[in-house]
């Protein structure tokens, strides 16, 4: 049994380019509805980065956040190396 699922004009249009590509690259006419159902079978091998995608908070940072960090650093005049990092950490 179908059942309709709406979706915006853009993911529309994504749709029906990838289902032209699909078709000049293979011969092979696909339905939207093939082509939903293989991206839906993918996405759910895939589960856990599916789900993951909709998370607020990603690794890795995000541009805006990697510069927030940038923007928070001082220099506190002494120089470090890595001797100075692992006694720091390791005792």
């Amino acid at each position: 049994m179908a059942t309709a699922v709406k979706i915006d004009e853009d993911a529309k249009s994504r749709l029906e380019e990838l289902q032209a590509e699909i078709r000049l690259r293979t011969g092979r006419k696909v339905t939207q509805q093939e082509l939903l159902s293989r991206l839906i079978d993918e996405a759910d091998e895939s589960r856990d980065d599916v789900i993951d995608s909709f998370r607020e908070s990603t690794i890795p940072l995000s541009e805006a956040e990697k510069e927030a960090m940038r923007r928070g650093r001082i220099s506190s005049g002494v120089e470090t190396d890595e001797e100075d990092v692992d006694e720091t950490l390791y005792g």
